[in-house]
């Protein structure tokens, strides 16, 4: 479907070597999860019922192969090569205010573990698999954050810039600095 851009059971089941019954049910599946639709009805000379023909939707792209890291560290690359040092780290300082703007609630009214609750769930929308707790050791108190997946790995390895302007977005939503202690990108744990 992706090359020809839809079929119908007819095709699929010619392509597959499979029973047109076995490829409806497939396709039952698959449009329940709306990874395909009726795309449009195709009549096939003049009698006979029009033919469904079935196409992939937008949801489907995320199962194909893409180059989304490839391209974000070519950007990077080509941004390190025009811009002078302090416009880089300015733009991914930028990039970061950007990020946080997208939380929908207003932080700083939120009491400091639902302000967490909040940055956590922001974080893991966003791929960090992140999660908070309280600890309290030799009479001092915190919180820490622990972030157990990096979703900029593969360009963070090589560009040092996602990991500040990583820090930075944790920043602006806890409302203070803080402070890193590990880091996953060069295998550092």
């Amino acid at each position: 479907m992706k090359e020809t851009g839809g079929a119908t059971v007819a095709e699929l089941a010619e392509q597959l070597e499979m029973a047109p019954v076995s490829v409806r049910h497939h396709l039952d599946i698959l449009q329940g999860d709306n990874l395909i639709c009726v795309d449009r009805l195709e009549r096939k000379g003049n009698v006979g019922r029009p033919q469904q023909v079935y196409a992939l939707t937008d949801d489907a792209n995320e199962y194909f192969p893409d180059n989304f890291a490839g391209l974000a560290g070519h950007l990077v690359r080509q941004m390190k090569q025009v811009l002078p040092e302090e416009e880089v780290q300015a733009a991914f300082r930028s990039m970061a205010h950007t990020i946080a703007q997208e939380v929908d609630v207003d932080l700083d009214e939120l009491a400091p573990e639902e302000r967490l609750d909040c940055v956590t769930e922001f974080l893991n929308a966003r791929g960090y698999l992140a999660r908070w707790e309280h600890w309290e050791e030799a009479g001092q108190e915190g919180y820490k954050l622990h972030k157990h997946n990096c979703p900029y790995a593969g360009v963070s390895d090589e560009h040092s810039e996602l990991c500040a302007m990583d820090k930075a977005l944790v920043d602006i939503l806890l409302g203070q600095a803080s402070e890193r202690t590990q880091t996953m990108a060069g295998n550092e744990r």
